[in-house]
């Protein structure tokens, strides 16, 4: 515990210093660029958007004393030896591996999202926020895996190590946004798609389209909001899935179900919010997560980003308790499905 708290305590101390010393990020891009570029970087464009170090580095000088709240029972994992879904070549599936690690198949193609098989959401393997729930698949178990989306470049996100054997093993095609590009080649990735918000490409038949999303980016105290961060509308034949990558919400969202109206599939995020009591402005609460899918026009529900990792302050069944309750209240618990780590479902 106490390591525990000079590491929280050091990081807050890290974050004043960031704050204190360093200048705003960059100013507005030249005209004719699209509003949410900056001369260096990237913005959201919630003009009541805030999201300042000096308050976050206030949250984690208190949670050094605070401590984490009870955790409660962690969410059971299904057993899945990935016999049917290596199998399976025609029927649109969904599994949840955990956190927002998804495989998506969709007209033929294997599509994970966000993969991390790592024990920790860290840049490094002996502190950073631990597994508390193992993947409900494992890496070698998965069917061959023809393409990845990666929403943004934070550890709990987008795992060095996972990529890295991704890359080695599977050699699938890459979905990125802007600026995650040269990162995942670091990593060994070949084959690249690097997407900026509305932008789409075709890959055996199904387009991948590069949507927005209310969050950040940064690996370190330098790159901070250096890489963009998005959604993603996967949209086969005759099936659409919206995987919403982290985000906070913003009305702004809803243009991407009225771009791409009768979502078949919406993967949203609805863990990491009690940290702002007013509503978190990157992350989904699970009453926000009703709102967005009912604003998107979206057929089914599956929740994600909660029950996975030490990360988040929520215990860990609150989040999908909220959820249907919420569900219930707006008549959608039968739309909304939350998985155990491992199961799958068709859609």
């Amino acid at each position: 515990m106490r390591r525990h708290a000079r590491s929280i305590v050091g990081s807050a101390v890290v974050l004043f210093l960031l704050f204190v010393t360093l200048a705003p990020l960059s100013a507005q891009a030249p005209p004719g660029i699209p509003r949410h570029h900056l001369a260096r970087g990237f913005r959201n464009l919630d003009a009541t958007y805030a999201y300042p170090l000096r308050e976050r580095a206030v949250k984690l000088f208190r949670r050094a004393f605070t401590g984490w709240p009870p955790r409660g029972k962690t969410p059971a994992v299904l057993a899945n030896d990935g016999a049917e879904l290596r199998a399976n070549g025609k029927v649109p599936t969904v599994t949840w591996i955990g956190h927002s690690t998804f495989l998506i198949q969709l007209d033929g193609l294997n599509i994970l999202t966000d993969p991390h098989w790592g024990d920790r959401a860290s840049p490094v393997a002996f502190a950073g926020p631990r597994r508390l729930v193992p993947p409900g698949l494992r890496f070698d178990e998965l069917p061959p895996i023809h393409a990845v989306v990666i929403s943004h470049d934070h550890y709990d996100h987008l795992d060095a190590d996972t990529v890295r054997r991704l890359a080695r093993e599977h050699q699938p095609t890459f979905f990125v946004p802007l600026g995650v590009g040269a990162l995942v080649k670091d990593m060994g990735v070949r084959d690249v798609v690097e997407l900026d918000w509305w932008q789409a490409k075709r890959f055996r038949g199904v387009e991948f389209v590069c949507t927005p999303a209310q969050h950040s980016s940064g690996r370190g105290l330098y790159d901070q909001n250096l890489r963009l961060w998005s959604s993603w509308m996967i949209v086969g034949a005759k099936k659409r899935a919206f995987f919403a990558g982290d985000t906070g919400y913003w009305s702004g969202l809803k243009e991407i179900g009225q771009r791409y109206p009768h979502i078949d599939l919406a993967l949203l995020p609805i863990g990491g919010y009690s940290a702002w009591d007013k509503g978190h402005p990157n992350h989904l609460n699970p009453e926000e997560a009703v709102k967005l899918f009912e604003e998107l026009g979206a057929k089914l529900m599956v929740p994600m980003h909660w029950g996975t990792f030490e990360l988040n302050r929520e215990p860990f069944n609150e989040p999908p308790d909220r959820l249907f309750a919420e569900a219930v209240r707006r008549g959608v618990e039968d739309r909304v499905a939350p998985l155990s780590p491992g199961e799958t479902i068709d859609w």
